[in-house]
């Protein structure tokens, strides 16, 4: 049944048709998407993936591709010559923007043939992820992941183009690259010319783009692909594409108002909004102590407020003892809170548990004024400067944590998005960014060691620099992260560009001259020959998308992800390979256990 195209080109595709088109010759090809026969003309929607166009096989027209139609089911591929015609009155369909025509066709080749889909092709796929990834090639087809792969085209565009024309050069870097530690495991590739040797995939390109700063090339760009091997995370991908930027010659500001200016474009040339920079800054310190989190979410209130040396005042042992022990006490006021249940006070209780809190303590402010079995520990003094502080009016509930700083921080944090959530205070479809800066240089990683807040190559803030000796932990960045609606998009820092700086850091973290000069020795000669000070910043391209999309999780804008366990199930990659492949790189797969 399958035929050849021959000399046939397509003319048109099926978006494209309107009624100045009527009476044109045209030749149209793509896929059935459904076929109807209503008394002998047999209807077919045809679909590519610029949209669809009803063509109409009438028997008394062209016999002989009525027949051809007859046979054909969804999924075929078809080409089809035609004349444009007007759809008769009351038949156009507005809801399709070729709604107003149709083409009568005369003639019919069907190209191939399809076995039946296993989900229908159309956005009310109720198929699973699994299956839907399986056959990626038919999920592929949908009007939805189509328009997000456009939108991901024209996203890479905005981006090349805003760049491009303040300068940017853009650049690639290698893929096959020395293993250095970034954070995260490296993909390991092994070398089989020069056996024993592996190199790694990339993290990120940040000493290669590092070292084009000293090379001369002062404004750098790449949509790069890079690599992590991380343990399973929810809706991380091991290959992922980011944004990634560096100028020479510039502090932060430099560095945030290009980023702004890109955002910007990319906004309004994807999706039609209108983005205002410059975007509102606040140092990591303000944003921890006022939203919990490094990453806030700025479009609500329901900011934490401490109440630490007011509740100091009163009997309730939970409160003192977290003090005792060097913790804090921190509240956020839930406007309009005071209608939860106790059923939802609960399930609220059990939310923050969690995050480790022990609890979760609670006041209703009612006309009558405060109401909790906790109200009996304080004076009606320390009651009404409570109320006070955080504002509290008949309706609200007070919510309070005490723990460490951390646990009450974490918990507060996702409590209040919990509570911005129920209580319908997030305008859902208001885009509020906002930049996060002045970060630690340093932080306690899983084990209580010393480790980069970011990478090792960030430049600390000039007047903390004696502080290294003295107390890193109290050393800032000069870093910042671009935060969207609470998610981290992008991050970056002003580099050291001083080679004796950077051994500074470096032994801060434990890494000695000779094992730096064996993972870093390139950047750190290459430092000694004219670095100029520079800057960047990367961000998340995939995530972008996705919100830029409305889209929950980045392997909707991704055309071919990962599963959450890092396996392609189009594909079947992971893969065992051949023991001749393995003998000739000099390994050895040793089993599990």
């Amino acid at each position: 049944m399958r035929e050849l195209l021959g000399d046939w080109r397509r003319t048109h595709n099926c978006g494209e048709l309107r009624k100045e088109h009527v009476g044109q010759d045209v030749v149209l090809m793509g896929w059935v998407a459904r076929r109807r026969d209503h008394g002998g003309v047999i209807f077919i929607d045809l679909r590519d993936r610029y949209g669809t166009t009803q063509v109409v096989c009438n028997p008394q027209r062209s016999p002989e591709a009525h027949r051809k139609a007859d046979r054909v089911r969804p999924e075929y591929v078809i080409a089809v010559k035609g004349k444009v015609c007007l759809r008769p009155e009351g038949m156009a369909n507005p809801k399709l923007p070729t709604g107003e025509i149709e083409v009568m066709v005369e003639e019919m080749k069907v190209l191939n043939t399809s076995k039946p889909p296993p989900f229908p092709i159309e956005d009310r796929c109720t198929a699973g992820e699994e299956v839907r990834l399986r056959y990626r090639y038919l999920d592929l087809r949908r009007p939805s992941m189509q328009r997000n792969l456009m939108v991901r085209h024209r996203a890479y565009q905005a981006v090349r183009n805003y760049l491009s024309s303040r300068g940017f050069l853009e650049i690639e870097t290698p893929f096959f690259i020395r293993s250095t530690p970034e954070g995260a495991r490296d993909f390991l590739v092994p070398s089989r010319i020069n056996r024993g040797k592996f190199y790694a995939l990339p993290q990120s390109p940040q000493l290669y783009k590092q070292i084009l700063m000293i090379a001369g090339y002062d404004k750098y760009f790449q949509i790069v692909r890079c690599f992590r091997d991380e343990d399973l995370r929810a809706d991380r991908q091991p290959e992922f594409t980011q944004i990634d930027i560096e100028m020479s010659f510039v502090g932060e500001e430099e560095v945030m108002e290009v980023s702004e200016g890109m955002m910007e474009a990319l906004f309004r040339e994807t999706v039609g909004l209108d983005l205002s920079p410059p975007f509102p800054r606040i140092s990591y310190r303000e944003a921890v102590e006022r939203y919990g989190t490094d990453r806030p979410d700025v479009r609500f209130g329901l900011e934490l407020i401490d109440v630490g040396d007011l509740v100091r005042e009163g009997e309730f042992k939970v409160f003192l003892k977290a003090l005792e022990k060097g913790g804090r006490v921190k509240g956020i006021n839930a406007k309009g809170g005071a209608r939860f249940s106790r059923k939802e006070v609960e399930e609220l209780t059990e939310f923050v548990k969690r995050f480790k809190a022990e609890g979760l303590a609670w006041i209703r402010v009612g006309p009558d004024g405060p109401s909790s079995p906790i109200v009996k520990f304080f004076p009606e003094g320390v009651l009404n400067r409570l109320s006070e502080r955080m504002g509290a009016e008949p309706g609200d509930m007070l919510f309070f944590v005490a723990s460490e700083e951390r646990v009450v921080h974490q918990a507060l944090a996702n409590l209040r998005l919990e509570l911005g959530r129920r209580l319908g205070l997030i305008p859902e479809h208001e885009n509020r960014l906002v930049w996060v800066t002045e970060f630690p240089l340093f932080e306690r990683d899983e084990e209580g060691n010393i480790a980069p807040a970011h990478h090792p190559f960030t430049s600390p803030v000039e007047e903390d620099i004696p502080l290294l000796d003295e107390d890193p932990f109290e050393v800032r960045a000069r870093a910042y992260d671009m935060v969207w609606n609470g998610v981290e998009i992008g991050g970056g820092s002003i580099r050291i560009w001083d080679r004796e700086l950077q051994e500074k850091v470096l032994k801060v973290l434990g890494i000695g001259e000779e094992e730096a000069r064996g993972k870093f020795g390139f950047l750190l000669d290459a430092l000694e020959y004219g670095a100029p000070p520079h800057g960047g910043i990367a961000f998340g391209f995939d995530r972008i998308v996705a919100m830029l999309l409305g889209e929950s999780s980045i392997r909707e804008v991704i055309a071919f992800p990962k599963t959450g366990t890092a396996v392609s199930l189009m594909d079947g990659a992971p893969a065992e390979v051949a023991e001749e492949q393995l003998k000739e790189l000099g390994i050895v797969v040793v089993p599990e256990g």
